[in-house]
């Protein structure tokens, strides 16, 4: 896949007026195509389904904007500490305290400005140019993105697929990390494959990373849209405060906000003084009344967020039930956490023409795993996390092409 379009880099070559042309090499290595390049024609266009993005269709709770009301009223809009207000701090340390079964404390908390913001943070800290990140897929595309603004190396190491859904396997980890990796990257619950990494198997990776001086670095963003419990198992519980892993976590999918981009990191204590350099130098901190709404969210959500954990599940049920009588569709087991369906068509082996050629027929939209990391180009991700009656309505459309 071409980073930009060839005549795009014709013109450069030969016009270097062209302002592309002073951009660092690496910058331009990196492909333009994204889930969103693909979705761009489609944008405002009331006939499309879009089940593209990982976004769902439910705004988070008034008590959240009320907040952030109250704050600005009260003149909560100055510069402020640059790992997050300590009121927002505590609260997301007694939040994850409560949910799992060791003590966080306030000073392993950095609340930023998205979690890709927290990723940006976590890569800058770890990588060099020429350094290389381990990255476990399928996974979301963005932190391997993010690995290549900074001039580092992505490396993949795919999860097993079978009958037994998506299963990790730490030899193949351990056997992929050489000298120039700093870092191994996962997500559980897993976008796009829903999958959630047991306990164990993420102990063992926890265990490799020590053995080898490497970072470990968990998305845990769907950690509470684990279907049947309150929460997926978190690698905190296992870690020691001072252990190199750093964990990413965001306001987007819990609790609808994810427009807002408000995130934080959970980090060893030693590291908060580097990361307040690190915010003042980007962003110089996160947006002060934003804050203040997300303590209301992290304090007073917990109904919200039961609520939406059952709607993504109600979602996957609508969705797994038309797909497994789709008989072209190959699903394996239902996800057990996340907003996702993730899956292969009979005869679609080239996953982004598909996705081109089910919107032309279905105005459905939906997004190929080429995005997700190699091994996946021939799946396709759907977001659930829609009302039933959109939910059946895009089934129905998508049942001329999928049966």
């Amino acid at each position: 896949m071409s980073s930009t379009s060839p005549a795009t880099r014709a013109a450069a070559a030969h016009h270097p007026e062209l302002a592309l042309s002073g951009v660092r090499p690496a910058i331009g290595r990196i492909p333009l195509e994204n889930i969103s390049s693909l979705a761009r024609g489609g944008f405002g266009d009331r006939d499309i389904i879009p089940l593209w993005f990982g976004e769902g269709d439910v705004a988070a709770p008034p008590f959240i904007a009320e907040a952030m009301t109250r704050a600005i009223a009260a003149g909560e809009v100055f510069y402020t500490h640059q790992n997050g207000i300590p009121a927002l701090r505590q609260a997301l340390a007694t939040y994850l305290s409560g949910l799992g079964q060791r003590a966080i404390t306030a000073d392993r908390i950095t609340v930023t400005a998205s979690g890709m913001y927290a990723i940006m943070l976590a890569v800058q800290l770890i990588a060099e140019p020429g350094d290389s990140i381990l990255v476990i897929d399928p996974v979301w595309p963005n932190m391997g993105g993010m690995a290549q603004l900074v001039g580092a190396n992505v490396r993949s190491v795919c999860m097993d697929h079978g009958p037994g859904g998506w299963t990790l396997d730490v030899d193949k980890v351990a056997a992929a990390i050489d000298p120039t990796v700093k870092a191994v990257f996962y997500a559980s619950p897993g976008n796009p494959t829903g999958a959630m990494i047991p306990m164990a198997t993420q102990g063992a990776l926890l265990d490799l990373c020590r053995r080898r001086g490497v970072w470990l670095i968990a998305d845990e963003v769907y950690n509470r849209l684990a279907f049947g419990r309150r929460a997926a198992d978190t690698i905190l519980d296992l870690a020691e405060p001072e252990d190199r892993v750093l964990v990413i976590n965001s306001f987007s999918k819990s609790w609808a906000m994810t427009g807002w981009r408000l995130g934080w990191l959970t980090h060893p204590p030693s590291l908060g003084p580097t990361l307040a350099m690190a915010v003042q130098y980007t962003t110089s901190g996160v947006t002060t009344f934003l804050q203040h709404a997300g303590v209301a969210a992290v304090e007073e959500g917990e109904p919200f967020v039961a609520f939406m954990r059952d709607y993504c599940q109600n979602g996957v049920e609508i969705v797994c039930d038309a797909l497994e009588g789709f008989g072209r569709v190959r699903l394996g087991p239902r996800p057990a956490a996340g907003m996702y369906a993730f899956f292969e068509v009979d005869g679609m082996p080239d996953a982004r023409a598909a996705c081109l050629d089910i919107l032309a027929a279905t105005q459905v939209g939906l997004a190929p795993g080429v995005f997700f990391g190699p091994g996946s180009e021939s799946f396709l991700r759907l977001c659930v996390c829609r009302s039933p009656e959109v939910l059946r309505t895009a089934m129905g459309r998508l049942e001329k092409v999928l049966r």
